[in-house]
């Protein structure tokens, strides 16, 4: 799989890693601050030359210098995200060209105000910090033996070796905060339209899902689920037929336990796929049925209305998962759900008296949970320290 990133590039052997070329390409990004960082050191050092403190007129021209920095905003925004693409594959996209006045009213220069201010302040020096001791410090060794009057040869050799062992091993800071600072930039600096529509495009992408689910589960208890029962019925009639203890009688015995079987099966399976007790009696009653199949007893307290049916749907599901969760992994003698609205809020909580420890891993059954939830615009939060309790929180708007 080709890297999209220098995250992504982390993640890979680290030999591979080393030898590709994000390690150059973060390292040119952090090094690109010293642009925007040389243009505040040369404003402040014309500020002192020029004795704006002793004019008296530190106070116009301290607005003059937020009015300036206001309009050169878009500027560094701009700088922002063209450099982005050093550790970012994916580009981002600018904002919409508009008056000033318009651009005013809207929150995104705002957005790019306020990065603006914290990476003059901090980040570009950051940056640059970053890339001084990550190599300042295997460059330093490696001048051992350059230095006059320094150690004797053996120690200033074994000092250079160390320095050119350490060389690689500054990749990896270099890289992880290159890749870090884009990922905040790109969230700080690109357009809330896109945002807004991806947020959209996922939620859209969810209901076509649970629709495609609806419809599965439709045809299985409208198709094969009636042809399991027409089958088991036949055998039953089919039993009745031949004389009992014949070897006849127990293949069409144990033909109807194996219908049964699979017929209970499969609505175990309709079940899991859309539970008709949702679409029919609410999101209470399908949390109580989905716990009281639990193989841990779980107790329920459920006071909810009927809500919107994508909140109901996904509010069931991180419910079903929660508890499948606890009994596999959980080891837990017992458990609580419990589920309120109040606030216009939807509150969920699952919680358990297990050996704790749960992550939220990347990939993972909980990532899952918070990316189905955040399509409703709710939130997720975990509580697992090891040795219990697991405590699973959601909280979605339901006004």
């Amino acid at each position: 799989m080709i890297a999209r990133s220098s995250l992504d590039a982390l993640t890979r052997a680290p030999l591979h890693f080393l030898r590709s070329s994000w390690p150059w390409r973060s390292l040119a990004y952090l090094c690109l601050s010293a642009l925007p960082a040389a243009v505040v050191v040369g404003g402040v050092v014309f500020a002192e030359s020029a004795g704006i403190e002793a004019s008296g007129r530190g106070r116009e021209l301290g607005v003059a210098g937020a009015a300036a920095l206001l309009l050169v905003t878009p500027l560094i925004a701009g700088f922002e995200r063209w450099r982005i693409r050093f550790v970012d594959g994916d580009p981002v996209p600018a904002t919409a060209k508009t008056g000033l006045a318009a651009r005013l009213r809207g929150s995104d220069i705002w957005r790019e105000l306020a990065h603006a201010l914290v990476a003059a302040l901090a980040l570009w020096w950051i940056d640059l910090a970053l890339v001084a001791i990550s190599l300042g410090v295997p460059g330093t060794l490696l001048s051992a033996p350059l230095q006059p009057g320094g150690t004797g040869p053996i120690p200033a050799t074994l000092l250079a070796l160390a320095g050119l062992l350490l060389i690689p091993l500054a990749a990896y800071p270099i890289t992880a905060w290159a890749g870090a600072r884009a990922a905040m930039t790109r969230a700080i600096v690109s357009p809330r339209d896109e945002l807004v529509e991806v947020r959209r495009s996922r939620a859209r992408l969810v209901g076509a899902f649970e629709v495609e689910r609806r419809r599965i589960e439709r045809d299985l208890h409208d198709g094969a689920q009636q042809r399991l029962v027409a089958l088991t019925m036949k055998l039953g009639l089919a039993k009745l037929a031949v004389e009992p203890g014949s070897a006849a009688f127990r293949e069409i015995e144990e033909a109807h336990e194996q219908a049964k079987l699979a017929l209970a099966e499969l609505r175990e399976l309709i079940r899991g796929v859309h539970p008709q007790v949702l679409s029919g009696r609410g999101l209470a009653a399908a949390i109580r049925d989905v716990a009281g199949r639990s193989l841990v007893p779980i107790a329920v307290t459920a006071h909810v209305p009927r809500l919107s049916e994508p909140i109901e749907v996904n509010a069931y599901y991180v419910v079903a998962e929660a508890l499948a969760n606890l009994a596999k992994h959980s080891k837990a003698s017992q458990g609580s759900v419990s589920a309120a609205v109040s606030g216009g809020t939807l509150r969920l909580e699952i919680r358990d008296d297990g050996v704790g420890g749960a992550l939220d891993r990347p990939g993972g059954g909980l990532a899952g949970l918070a990316d189905r939830v955040s399509t409703v615009d709710g939130k997720l939060f975990l509580s697992s320290p090891p040795g219990g309790p697991t405590v699973l929180r959601v909280e979605i708007p339901c006004e």
